[in-house]
């Protein structure tokens, strides 16, 4: 699998990550085990977790497989640190002392003593912006962390916190900005991508398969076996069972009947390859789905295809 750097920095990761909301929960320790593996023989080394994903049980799972299944530096770690579920319900804390607290906690769970990329999960006004920004720079000057970013930030939110970084000589520079990005949500266009690549960021897009709405597997309805069927993500997804993803979704199933390939691969190949992106995070419930994503690294979708599927999702359609 073909490798890019991380933005304006030295780190490079595989074009395509790993991303395991789901493992701990819907994913168990077998399924996790033989997507670990597919990946990394497929050369992926850029692997996605958090904190909140399933309070901590996605980096415990990650941590037991580390040095088991695949060597610790033959990975790229990223994980995120503000968001939790306490009492059942979502909870926001992005001060210095709660990320501290939540990097080093990710820390015995992954069983590392430092991860690649720590990122602030999401933005909050309840927290000064140079507060959680000091927490960025402690764990790089600590050594939990070799390199920092952002999630789920806007353009402007992106573009001051890392002014911000840059501002004063010795804080840790932002790598990356992690947005959700697919041809049912190009949103990130109109402001975090122009802002991403004006500053040096690298984008890592997040539900790049439409929430899997982009496979063409609710066309017909909701599989028994789906995230949509899933108390944890009907609503997730149930948001992109609309109208417009009916026609958006079609048109990638005629791409892919067209080419031969798998709507994933037309999928993932459109989001891959935007100005900006470094590396879209797919997640899979099973290995079995994994390895239908990894063949888009033979995959480059011609110009003609593109500008269909530009025209097709485009949010004035």
């Amino acid at each position: 699998m073909q490798q890019r750097h991380l933005g304006r920095t030295g780190l490079k990761v595989s074009r395509l990550g790993l991303g395991t909301l789901t493992w701990g929960r819907d994913t168990d320790e077998h399924e996790a085990r033989d997507q670990l593996i597919a990946f990394t023989e497929a050369g992926g080394t850029l692997l996605d977790t958090a904190a909140g994903y399933g309070d901590g049980a996605s980096e415990e799972l990650i941590g037991s497989l580390l040095g088991d299944v695949v060597h610790r530096d033959d990975v790229v770690l990223a994980t995120k640190a503000g968001v939790s579920r306490a009492r059942g319900a979502r909870e926001t804390n992005v001060s210095r002392g709660y990320l501290m607290a939540t990097l080093d906690a990710s820390l015995r769970r992954l069983g590392v003593d430092h991860v690649d990329l720590w990122q602030v999960h999401v933005w909050s006004d309840d927290v000064p912006l140079e507060e959680t920004l000091t927490a960025l720079d402690l764990a790089v000057t600590s050594g939990r962390a070799s390199y920092v970013g952002v999630s789920n930030y806007t353009g402007w939110q992106s573009a001051r916190a890392a002014t911000w970084q840059s501002a004063v000589p010795g804080r840790a520079t932002l790598a990356s900005t992690q947005v959700e990005y697919s041809l049912l949500n190009r949103s990130a266009e109109s402001e975090v991508i122009p802002a991403a690549d004006h500053l040096g960021l690298g984008v890592l897009p997040w539900s790049p398969l439409g929430r899997g709405v982009l496979t063409g597997k609710y066309r017909t309805g909701t599989p028994a076996d789906s995230r949509a069927a899933s108390p944890h993500f009907s609503n997730f997804v149930g948001s992109y069972l609309n109208e417009r993803s009916a026609r958006v979704v079609e048109a990638v199933a005629r791409a892919a009947d067209g080419l031969s390939w798998s709507p994933i691969e037309v999928a993932l190949a459109w989001v891959r390859d935007r100005p900006g992106v470094t590396a879209p995070i797919v997640g899979a419930r099973t290995a079995a789905q994994l390895r239908g994503s990894l063949t888009v690294e033979e995959c480059e979708l011609p110009p003609e295809i593109v500008a269909a599927l530009d025209d097709v999702s485009s949010t004035e359609s």
